[in-house]
């Protein structure tokens, strides 16, 4: 049997093929995504004072831009120096429970306590505090780092899947297809490889936006989201940025949040082996827009709060 000249329809065939394997690289590269669209967000409700202190602790190959960092957590938690901070991006509450409770559920594999991203924050928030408000300079911390991490972790508290059931690791261990590609319902925690690859709840929900309604670009989608912030959102700005007790930061309640849309909305009708499509995609967008709206709004609340220099002068006097 010989071979056969190549038609148009093969050349065309061919340009498609090579399309589509550029467009899967793109989409593997896009897993820091809803990392940078949450500081992003932040960036434009920061303060004067904040924005300052921000760019001066921020190193210098971010050029000033917080967002351009905020994916580093994830870059280096599985190299055996930044191994520890594996079980900070998430807590995750007993299989089937829709609630949240810090003193039961913040722990990790080793029973160590606190050691989960509600405690994370908790502790982030107070080394910058410490540091820019509470009148300590002989403290120790690497502010550069605690900055990034706190970032990060506001948005990964934000993420519905990191409070999700301990029973199958916040949805990691769920096989489900989306569409037609087989994947996981959240990341899989258990190596460097794994870390990178698309799931449904971390990269392909945002992917999948981008590409549909955003024209593949990232910022355009950022951008929609900040509108409606100023717009549909104005009137909840409020009551995102409460905290009882007149607290910097609450971890506590936005993991609570997290839990209950995970029930509502990222385990409810994904069983092992489910095909999600369109009616899955579309109802879970509008939940992770809004948590990365709230993730940056909240993440600047709590940075104009720990570098308000204005406060600490009132302090002083």
């Amino acid at each position: 049997m010989g071979f056969r000249r190549m038609g148009c329809h093969d050349l065309l065939w061919i340009v498609r093929l090579f399309f589509l394997m550029q467009l899967v690289h793109v989409v593997f590269s896009w897993g820091k995504h809803g990392h940078y669209a949450v500081c992003k967000i932040a960036e434009g409700y920061l303060t004067k004072d904040a924005t300052a202190t921000v760019k001066e602790l921020l190193p210098d190959y971010a050029n000033g831009e917080l967002a351009s960092v905020c994916s580093w957590p994830d870059d280096i938690k599985w190299y055996y120096r930044w191994y520890w901070t594996s079980p900070l991006h998430y807590v995750d509450t007993p299989s089937f429970k829709c609630n949240y409770n810090y003193g039961r559920d913040c722990y990790d594999s080793a029973g160590r306590r606190n050691n989960c991203v509600t405690g994370a924050i908790f502790n982030y928030t107070k080394q910058l505090f410490s540091a820019y408000q509470g009148y300590n300079p002989n403290l120790k911390y690497n502010l550069t780092e605690a900055l990034i991490f706190l970032a990060h972790y506001m948005a990964d508290v934000h993420q519905p899947l990191h409070v999700g059931f301990t029973g199958d690791l916040g949805g990691s261990i769920l096989k489900v297809r989306w569409y037609r590609k087989k994947t996981n319902l959240h990341h899989v925690r258990t190596s460097i490889q794994q870390s990178y690859e698309s799931r449904v709840w971390d990269t392909l929900i945002i992917d999948t936006a981008v590409k549909t309604f955003y024209g593949s670009d990232l910022s355009t989608m950022v951008r929609a989201i900040q509108r409606n912030i100023t717009d549909a959102w104005s009137s909840d700005i409020s009551s995102w940025n409460y905290c009882r007790h007149h607290k910097r930061v609450c971890p506590n309640q936005y993991a609570a949040e997290s839990v209950r849309l995970a029930c509502n909305f990222a385990y409810k009708n994904a069983k092992p082996g489910s095909i999600l499509k369109d009616d899955y995609f579309l109802s879970r967008l509008p939940v992770v827009e809004k948590r990365l709206a709230q993730g940056g709004i909240r993440l600047a609340a709590v940075l104009n709060q720990l570098f308000n220099f204005e406060v600490k002068i009132g302090q002083s006097l």
